[in-house]
């Protein structure tokens, strides 16, 4: 785990430490000194702040975009006190398994912290509430979900989507091609006004809207 603050730090640590089937194998305070402690320990999860030294910027983004790519096994579970999508989604650009975004307030409910590393740790993605329903907010301003506006089969894709997948393997998945799969996407972009953004940021905020949803 990482994190510059000697009081939090110690806070993670002892929940982390008090559950019985984690270990906690490093403890680190800023980016260079966590990367070292991966490729020392190549542990299931890192659990990292968001900003830290040596910049105290984006650290936490980081240290899990490079572990994509280093460490692809490893899970990452980025902890945060700002409550910001600016933040969350560069963390799913590259697929939303084996990562999560949770606020530090909810350290304070060990079983909580716990089972988002425990989730994480399987393959599977955990982001805050503050985070979805601020998204969510500033995407409908209307009760019903944005993915009321959807078909069927473009539901199946986005589920495909948010499991982390490529064209290509979503097309294996639902037997289509990539093209179709294509069309599929661009059209649920549409529907969910996601049409004046970069393709990566489009993908994740459709994911995280379809996250948002079957968290209810």
């Amino acid at each position: 785990m990482a994190e510059d603050s000697l009081l939090v730090r110690e806070g993670i640590r002892n929940v982390l430490a008090a559950q019985p089937d984690f270990e906690v194998v490093a403890v680190c305070d800023d980016l260079p000194s966590l990367l070292a402690a991966v490729d020392e320990h190549a542990p299931d999860v890192v659990v990292t702040d968001v900003r830290m030294p040596p910049h105290n910027a984006d650290e936490g983004i980081q240290a899990a975009t490079q572990l994509r790519t280093s460490h692809p096994g490893i899970a990452v579970l980025v902890l945060s006190q700002y409550a910001e999508p600016d933040y969350a989604l560069p963390l799913l650009a590259d697929g939303s398994n084996g990562r999560g975004y949770l606020l530090k307030e909810r350290v304070s409910d060990p079983e909580q912290l716990a089972a988002a590393v425990r989730t994480v740790a399987a393959g599977g993605s955990v982001i805050d509430p503050q985070i979805v329903d601020v998204l969510v907010s500033a995407r409908a301003a209307q009760p019903r979900s944005p993915l009321d506006r959807l078909t069927p089969r473009e539901r199946e894709v986005l589920a495909e989507v948010a499991q982390g997948k490529n064209n290509a393997a979503v097309g294996a998945a639902l037997f289509l091609t990539e093209r179709a799969v294509e069309k599929h996407i661009n059209s649920l972009f549409q529907k969910l006004d996601l049409t004046d953004e970069p393709d990566v940021n489009r993908r994740v905020k459709a994911v995280l809207l379809y996250l948002a949803e079957q968290a209810r």
